[in-house]
């Protein structure tokens, strides 16, 4: 996050004395609804990268947001417009450029996703009973996706499909030829998808959310004859529930479920994703996670957040079942960038078994597209 957005966060003027635009009218303080409603309208996005599975960094981006109107009668938002350009680098050598664009059409009832990425990721290969074997590979992976989803009735329920195209090229830089590798070292591969879902998204807001739940299916399938060298499946399950506690106090959560089959190389093999917990870290055949979050708004710009989470990674190899558990935590703070958007951004501190990682938040820190 660039200093000047961090100083955005304290900055305040008398109400309905600016004139960029950049301040709210009614309040006074910056505020970034009118500059997004502006035909070249933009939000810059600078954010630190902190995680560990890749080293200290960067991530810059442009979010270009398209607010769509609310059709008569509508009983859920539509998702707006959106259209993202970025690029991120850190220090193990890891980067990669994104585009990605989200789209709504007839009054919300069709969403697509469009986006392509060229990256170039240095990781660990963790073993979840020994530490002594784990292994630093590195994966170019250029590819693009595209979907829609569609929602026939008036109750939120969304039927999608999805398409992912990859080419992928693994090494193993320093191997120590002591060590084990992985079964299939999955070197070079051509991976395709189609990935069927199921979504109801009751959420009251696309950015930040305070009321509503969310619950998705996706089965992505990949096979030969759609482009893929390898036949396998990663299906995931999750759920998460908004609930306001008061006028202050906003309780939400989540859970969810990743398995994978036969056939899935190493690196696209599910795992505990949780604040507070370096990426990759534990990574299995199957994962399982939960995270609940207590936001207080004791201002009506300013809001702080205190988050708790747990997570399971199981893998069987042959007749061993390896499993490992892990608890996380941590606290945040947030500050209501586009009222009128219903946007909110800020930084939280996630504590786990390693040191402290700093996250950068826009919207929601479980956004869903």
């Amino acid at each position: 996050m660039t200093t000047g957005l961090c100083c955005c966060f304290f900055a305040s003027q008398s109400p309905g004395a600016d004139r960029t635009g950049l301040f709210d009218p009614t309040d006074g303080y910056l505020d970034a609804s009118a500059f997004l409603d502006s035909k070249f309208g933009f939000l810059p996005v600078i954010a630190p990268i902190t995680e560990p599975a890749v080293g200290y960094g960067a991530f810059g981006a442009l979010v270009f947001i398209d607010r769509k109107p609310q059709p008569e009668g509508a009983t859920h938002p539509v998702r707006p417009n959106i259209f993202l350009a970025g690029g991120a680098l850190t220090e193990n050598g890891t980067d990669g450029i994104l585009l990605g664009h989200l789209g709504s059409w007839l009054d919300g009832r069709l969403k697509s996703l469009v986006g392509m990425a060229d990256l170039d990721l240095n990781l660990t290969l963790h073993d979840l009973e020994n530490s002594s074997n784990d292994l630093a590979y590195e994966v170019n992976a250029r590819g693009g996706a595209a979907g829609l989803d569609y929602r026939p009735f008036t109750p939120p329920l969304w039927f999608g499909l999805r398409y992912l195209y990859s080419g992928t090229e693994v090494g193993f830089p320093g191997f120590d030829p002591g060590q084990p590798l992985p079964e299939r070292l999955d070197s070079d591969l051509k991976l395709a998808s189609l990935s069927p879902s199921i979504t109801w998204d009751a959420r009251d807001n696309f950015f930040t959310p305070v009321s509503g739940w969310y619950a998705s299916l996706e089965w992505p399938l990949y096979r030969d004859w759609v482009g893929s060298d390898r036949n396998f499946e990663t299906p995931s399950l999750s759920a998460m529930l908004f609930h306001p506690l008061g006028s202050k106090f906003f309780f939400s959560g989540r859970a969810a479920y990743k398995g994978s089959t036969d056939g899935a190389p190493f690196y696209l093999r599910p795992f505990v994703s949780l604040r507070g917990l370096e990426a990759l870290a534990y990574q299995g055949d199957r994962a399982l996670e939960a995270e609940a979050e207590v936001r207080w708004q004791f201002h009506h710009r300013f809001s702080a957040v205190a988050f708790a989470g747990a997570g399971e990674a199981r893998t069987s190899i042959g007749n061993r079942n390896d499993w490992r558990s892990v608890l996380t935590g941590g606290g945040g703070f947030r500050y209501l960038i586009a009222r009128t958007y219903g946007l909110h951004m800020g930084l939280d501190v996630g504590f786990g078994p390693g040191d402290p990682v700093l996250y950068v938040v826009f919207g929601s820190a479980w956004a869903r597209p």
